[in-house]
């Protein structure tokens, strides 16, 4: 896929997006932050650390994941999953973007 760099508007627009597919994938399944930094590239969004980790903060901090500590032989990582809250909120925001979605490509 192509990489293409965004700027600050573009970033704030995107926003959502990379919220919704946090969500979306920690509701899947145990995820940790380099694994998203890779999942979310090969979506074609360039991420730092000092990106992502905000924003996985920000979703635990409002209920949506929740997190903890899980130990690697002698490494530790964070790892994230979905709160009930998390799901729900994903179900509602799924509705609304397959409604989107409809809209924005029923020209094509």
């Amino acid at each position: 896929m192509k990489r293409v760099e965004h700027n600050k508007g573009e970033q704030d627009l995107y926003g959502g997006l990379i919220r919704l597919h946090i969500l979306h994938h920690a509701a899947n399944k145990p995820v940790f932050g380099l694994w998203f930094i890779e999942e979310l590239a090969r979506h074609g969004y360039k991420l730092s650390p000092g990106t992502l980790y905000p924003l996985l903060h920000g979703l635990e901090r409002r209920g949506y994941l929740r997190s903890k500590d899980e130990r690697l032989g002698n490494r530790s990582r964070r790892v994230y999953r979905a709160t009930p809250l998390g799901r729900k909120v994903l179900a509602g925001a799924k509705e609304k973007v397959r409604e989107l979605f409809g809209e924005l490509l029923e020209d094509e």
